[in-house]
């Protein structure tokens, strides 16, 4: 029996370049984008944290982490937008354990 909704967590680093209204607007786009097709469990704004290693010539980050329960159609989705979106340095999508 196919599952009709699972657990992700979605952790994603923004670039600091963007300002406040630029890190806000992704911010708002993927919560937007995850309520859309599914349930946003829960959304931590991290803040701007020190890189283990430079990324893009870049020292800091701004972590935002999502968890959410959805179709398994979206994280691909969400994984496609996060790749081609500008000012989103880094991103990663995992199965939240129950």
């Amino acid at each position: 029996m196919a599952k009709i909704s699972a657990k992700y967590k979605v952790i994603y680093i923004i670039d600091p370049a963007q300002g406040e209204e630029g890190i806000a607007a992704l911010v708002e786009k993927f919560k937007a984008m995850v309520e859309a097709e599914g349930t946003l469990v829960s959304l931590d704004e991290l803040g701007k944290r020190r890189l283990a290693y430079p990324i893009n010539d870049l020292p800091e980050g701004y972590y935002v982490r999502m968890i959410c329960e959805c179709k398994p159609q979206l994280p691909a989705e969400l994984d496609r937008v996060l790749n081609i979106t500008e000012g989103v340095i880094r991103h990663i999508i995992t199965d939240e354990e129950v």
